[in-house]
C-alpha cells in the first residue's frame, strides 16, 4: 500500500516529536519515500539527523535553505506529496493550519499540496479539550482534513489524560486507510 507512495512528514515541536523516528522508519521499511520537514521547535526535541539516518533523505528544517534540493522546495514537495503528515501536530501548528498562517515550511507546504493531509495531535489534555483547540480541529476537519484523535494515557506532565499520539501502527493503519 505504501511502496512507492511519498509521504511529507511533518513533525511539530512537542515531546512526542521523538516518536516521529518509528513513524518514518516504519513508512520508509514500507517503501515509502519519506520527505521529513521539521519545524524550528521540532529541532528542539529530535535531530534532523536522526530523520536523515531513518530514510536516506534530507530533512527541511528552515523555511530557506540554501542548499535545497528543489528551487521551490515547498511547491515541489507539495506536489510530490501522495499525503501530508504532522504527527505530532501541536496545538500552535492546528492553530496556525486553522487560520491559514504559512510562517514556515510545514505550513507553506499544507497550503500547496491538493494531497490528503492527515493530523495526529499531541499535547497536554486541557490544551487538546480547550474549546479553541476543537473549534480548530473542527474547521480542519470539514475542510477535508484527516485527524487521528490523540490516545489516553500518561503525558509528558506525569497526569494521565486524552492528548498523546497514537502508536505508530495506528498511524500507519490511517495512511494506508487515506491512500486507498
Amino acid at each position: 500500500m505504501l511502496k512507492n507512495k511519498t509521504i511529507v512528514l511533518g513533525i511539530t515541536g512537542g515531546i512526542a516529536a521523538y516518536k516521529a523516528a518509528d513513524i518514518a522508519s516504519k513508512l520508509t521499511q514500507a517503501g515509502a519515500t519519506v520527505e521529513t520537514v521539521m519545524t524550528e521547535a521540532a529541532t528542539r526535541f529530535i535531530t534532523a539527523l536522526t530523520l536523515r539516518n531513518v530514510t536516506g533523505r534530507p530533512v527541511v528544517t528552515e523555511m530557506w535553505e540554501p542548499a535545497s534540493e528543489y528551487q521551490e522546495e515547498h511547491i515541489a514537495l507539495a506536489e510530490a506529496a501522495d499525503a501530508v503528515v504532522i504527527a505530532p501536530a501541536t496545538a500552535n501548528t492546528i492553530a496556525k493550519l486553522a487560520a491559514g498562517i504559512a510562517d514556515n515550511m510545514l505550513g507553506c507546504i499544507v497550503l500547496a499540496t491538493e494531497s490528503p493531509v492527515i493530523l495526529a495531535p499531541a499535547m497536554n489534555d486541557v490544551m487538546y479539550k480547550n474549546s479553541i483547540t476543537q473549534e480548530n480541529l473542527a474547521k480542519l476537519k470539514a475542510r477535508g482534513f484527516t485527524i487521528i484523535e490523540p490516545e489516553y494515557g500518561r503525558l509528558a506532565s506525569g497526569k494521565m489524560g486524552q492528548g498523546r499520539l497514537p502508536d505508530t501502527p495506528r498511524i500507519i493503519e490511517v495512511i494506508e486507510k487515506v491512500l486507498s
